[in-house]
């Protein structure tokens, strides 16, 4: 059962005041469909609170960016969408709010939106059997405090389309709840574009999302395109790990991996070129840190390309029971034969398990090592001892249960080399020079990025309808 709400989730849709729009209020699919033409910039479509039971929602519009068309449901979460139930949103400047479907038996998209700059906020979609829960098409697209959780079939719960162009699409403050293990490939929570589009820029932003329990399989985030950001997440006691699986030139910025020594837990793989991996904090991950891969020749859309030109640094790993790195993850299988080229590890901060090597396998050509610090020797890469210091990092646990530098910490304005594009840290407070190893820079300053809670993503109402113990009754 889903956390219950302590705090409310503030609305975040624009409140639109124009003098000729006008409110509509429906019971049905056909009454909507009865609106025909009248629909105008700034109007609002009122769904009627029930059970919409066997209903196929197009919800089709032309609004415009002050004056976007809204289709909401009277009470939040009061318009329950069940049986062979699906909502498709096109147009433009269209925001949907507060739907809610339950255990849907349609076997398509549970959401399909299409079109251009529309937005589906404060919606859930819980179980049902959809390929996929949410199909995410068009371009600057924004899906917004949103739940999705319990898919148990095959396919992403979320799957982001890249059509030859970049879609600018933003996925901010959404709950993905538990999802069980699939058992097999195919049970991604997100999956951003696919093999055959994973050459195409999608400049997708994916941030301030919670993960709570996705295990459907190891890549919580299949990452198929380039030019994406992952942006200070919070993945909680998940079996999997972020995965830049295809493309190239993706930043994963900020997150927090919490996972409190659940097997199958872990941070990144690095699969493909220049992509930047700072400020992340793992605590407590069973299957390490970073997946470094190695790649196969002249690989196929499908394959493993070689991970080159990447720079992974001002990170922090602590309580690892897996390495901290693998320098050549998955070389001499499935035909990878090509170690990792031009890696630079620069300022990372290492306090593994008792037992847990720092690095694992042989690292290619090119690498670069400078101002890593870690806890032990174990596992600790040849010739690379000028880069890698051995030392007691001297942590303590944060208010926030984060381990954080003590006073007296080594780590403090240790770092190496010019990095003048990292001018934050976790928290997002400023880095100064020169900068502390790791995810955390010591500031006074407020913190603005924290590890997230469910009170702090998802629908504002998800707490009433499950407090009455039966969801889909709201």
């Amino acid at each position: 059962m889903r956390p219950l709400r302590t705090i409310a989730v503030l609305l975040t849709v624009p409140l639109v005041f124009a003098l000729d729009a006008a409110e509509h209020r429906v019971s049905s699919i056909a009454e909507l469909a009865g609106l025909g033409g009248r629909i105008r910039p700034g109007d609002t479509i009122l769904l009627r609170n029930g059970r919409w039971t066997d209903q196929h929602l197009t919800l089709r519009a032309q609004g415009e960016p002050e004056r976007p068309v809204m289709f909401r449901a009277e009470t939040p979460g009061g318009v329950v969408l069940t049986g062979d139930s699906s909502v498709l949103i096109e147009g433009q400047h269209v925001v949907v709010h507060g739907l809610f479907l339950t255990n849907a038996t349609t076997t398509g998209p549970g959401i399909k939106m299409m079109g251009t700059a529309c937005r589906l906020t404060e919606s859930a979609v819980v179980g049902g059997n959809h390929k996929f829960h949410l199909h995410l098409h068009g371009r600057s697209n924004r899906v917004d405090h949103c739940y999705f959780a319990a898919k148990t079939n095959d396919s992403p719960t979320v799957q982001i389309e890249v059509a030859g162009y970049p879609n600018y699409h933003r996925l901010d403050h959404n709950h993905f709840g538990p999802r069980p293990p699939l058992g097999r490939n195919g049970g991604e929570t997100i999956r951003v574009g696919y093999s055959h589009q994973s050459m195409t820029n999608s400049r997708t932003r994916v941030e301030q999302n919670l993960f709570e329990q996705c295990d459907g399989e190891i890549e919580i985030i299949s990452n198929k395109s380039c030019e994406n950001t992952y942006r200070a997440n919070t993945f909680l006691d998940c079996a999997g790990m972020l995965t830049l699986r295809h493309g190239n030139r993706c930043i994963v910025d900020g997150n927090f991996f919490l996972g409190h020594g659940k097997a199958g837990s872990g941070g990144v793989r690095v699969i493909g070129e220049g992509h930047v991996v700072i400020n992340n904090y793992m605590d407590g991950i069973r299957q390490g840190g970073f997946w470094i891969t190695a790649g196969i020749p002249d690989s196929p859309l499908n394959g493993y390309f070689q991970a080159r030109h990447c720079l992974i640094a001002f990170n922090t790993v602590v309580d690892s029971r897996g390495p901290g790195l693998e320098l050549n993850a998955g070389f001499g299988t499935s035909r990878r034969s090509l170690r990792p080229e031009d890696i630079t590890l620069a300022n990372n901060l290492f306090a593994l398990a008792e037992g847990a090597p720092l690095s694992r396998g042989e690292p290619g050509t090119g690498f670069s090592w400078l101002g890593n610090l870690s806890a032990r020797s174990e596992g600790l890469p040849q010739l690379t001892n000028s880069g890698v210091r051995v030392l007691d990092a001297r942590l303590t646990r944060g208010r926030d249960g984060l381990w954080r530098p003590a006073p007296d910490s080594p780590v403090r304005g240790a770092a190496q080399g010019a990095f003048p594009d990292i001018t934050t840290d976790i928290d997002g407070q400023k880095r100064s020079v020169p900068s502390d190893v790791g995810a955390d820079q010591v500031s006074t300053s407020p913190v603005v990025n924290r590890p997230l809670k469910a009170a702090d993503v998802g629908p504002g109402w998800m707490s009433r309808v499950y407090a009455k113990g039966a969801p889909g009754e709201p």
